[in-house]
């Protein structure tokens, strides 16, 4: 994904991933409004039309996860899941996006960062009151497909081994 772009092929090549990652998942959430009738788009309708976006999402996410040309063997999906959650919910996505910045420039982790933004996310959701079980059922899911990708990068943190970043460069 992005992180490993950053580490083989520098910030340029590592920033325009990103950025794709990013889009990537904002464009599958926001695709339903090319694909969708504008009167699904009302407020009586509004509990299907966000279903659909998070369809769309999740199933960007499971592609960067598992993509076919790769043999099923892709990345962990966090600059994907950003973008889904930047075109659900901006305003916590922002939120998490702020922990992650805070966490990576504290702990020089980026699977740390990317866990414990995902896992504030549900919790910053909550404090901003969301009343729609499908996007709050959703904001659970997050940290715990962040958990299950990161597996091995908690591992190294506990055993003191997992790779440390500084800005342009990489050291343990």
């Amino acid at each position: 994904g992005a992180t490993n772009t950053f580490r083989v092929l520098g910030k340029k090549a590592g920033v325009s991933v990103l950025c794709l990652d990013i889009f990537k998942g904002w464009l599958a959430v926001n695709y339903v409004l090319l694909l969708s009738d504008p009167l699904i788009l009302s407020q009586d309708n509004f509990d299907i039309y966000f279903e659909t976006k998070l369809v769309f999402g999740i199933s960007a996410v499971i592609g960067h996860l598992f993509p076919i040309y790769t043999g099923f063997r892709g990345g962990k999906g966090i600059a994907t899941m950003l973008g889904l959650l930047i075109g659900i919910h901006s305003i916590a996505s922002l939120y998490a996006f702020v922990v992650f910045i805070i966490i990576l420039l504290l702990s020089r982790y980026v699977s740390l960062a990317s866990i414990l933004a995902s896992i504030s996310f549900p919790i910053i959701v909550i404090i901003l009151g969301s009343t729609n079980i499908s996007l709050n059922l959703f904001a659970f899911f997050v940290p715990i497909l962040s958990l299950i990708t990161h597996q091995k990068n908690i591992e190294r943190i506990l055993r003191g081994e997992e790779t440390k970043i500084i800005f342009g460069k990489k050291i343990n």
